[in-house]
């Protein structure tokens, strides 16, 4: 047995609770790691809260977290890594815990912290994603919304990176930061559309919706097209003919591994907020909520 945060039912972070589970053994091609970081993501407080409960429900007791680093301490059959590894990964079954399965864990370099691992998973991979299904050139010019958040700030480098103009949208206090990243940066709110197209009077080419803040029928205005507008955050994208993007599992996929890459060599910076106890999960939660943090939020079993 080993301890995990666990809910049985939907509500406020105060449903999270530290239990005894058991410890979960690896099937073929998993690792198990010692959990040294896990990583908390706006989609583990949308589960918790049942907001994706008529999309995915949950199957009680829940042990949330997708992302952890750690290190391996069993494998099964065909798994790459072996006892010892440091290694990082999307989790099988919840990372919000003393042990994790990983599905294809990449190995962590020791020039990443623990909780820099951990953070980049979700959110550098679906940066390199959406980036990617934009198919945004060097020379064109991108707009970010929410460019001061976890997915924001990561999709502002690689875009930058690659010789994208970035315009990104932020609130008063991510402005100097954004801006810092490499991107153009206007304050979200009323009046947005305005600083825009004052940002990047020769036009938006794309849109990168991180934010979730209503933005989409001005968005598809900008670039004349649908088709050039992707979101992550806004559950109405059908209603304004754009693209939801999310996540899933493609062995194909190398992006992790580009990402870890990028962050050992100090190409891309994945700022970490705050770091928590296991068992002050609830509290991680309430933070993020209430939109405290500036960065990623993990928690260290």
């Amino acid at each position: 047995m080993s301890q995990a945060i666990t809910f049985s039912e939907y509500g406020a972070p105060e449903v999270l609770r530290l239990s005894e589970v058991t410890t979960p053994e690896p099937g073929p091609g998993q690792v198990r790691i010692r959990v040294r970081a896990a990583s908390v993501n706006p989609l583990d407080i949308k589960i918790r809260s049942g907001l994706m409960a008529k999309a995915a429900p949950a199957r009680v007791p829940v042990i949330p977290g997708l992302d952890a680093a750690g290190v391996v301490d069993a494998v099964g059959e065909g798994a790459d890594a072996a006892v010892g590894d440091e290694v990082l990964g999307a989790a099988v079954g919840g990372s919000y815990a003393e042990y994790a399965l990983l599905g294809r864990p990449v190995a962590k370099p020791g020039a990443l912290s623990w909780e820099v691992a951990a953070s980049l998973v979700t959110v550098g991979q679906t940066a390199f994603r959406v980036l990617r299904q934009l198919e945004v050139r060097a020379g064109q010019t991108l707009l970010i919304h929410g460019a001061g958040g976890s997915v924001g700030t990561v999709a502002v480098q690689l875009a930058a990176a690659r010789g994208v103009t970035v315009v990104g949208t932020a609130g008063e206090h991510d402005i100097e930061r954004v801006t810092a990243l490499g991107a153009t940066a206007v304050r979200y709110g009323d009046g947005w559309v305005e600083r825009v197209k004052a940002a990047a009077p020769q036009g938006v080419d794309a849109v990168f919706d991180a934010s979730g803040a209503g933005v989409l029928a001005d968005s598809v205005a900008l670039t004349g097209d649908s088709a050039r507008v992707i979101t992550i955050a806004d559950m109405s994208a059908a209603q304004h003919d754009v693209r939801f993007s999310a996540g899933g599992a493609d062995p194909a996929d190398d992006s992790l591994s580009q990402l870890v890459r990028l962050a050992a060599a100090g190409e891309l910076d994945v700022p970490v907020w705050r770091a928590y106890p296991l068992d002050q999960a609830a509290t991680a939660h309430g933070d993020i909520e209430a939109r405290r943090n500036r960065g990623k939020v993990v928690l260290l079993p």
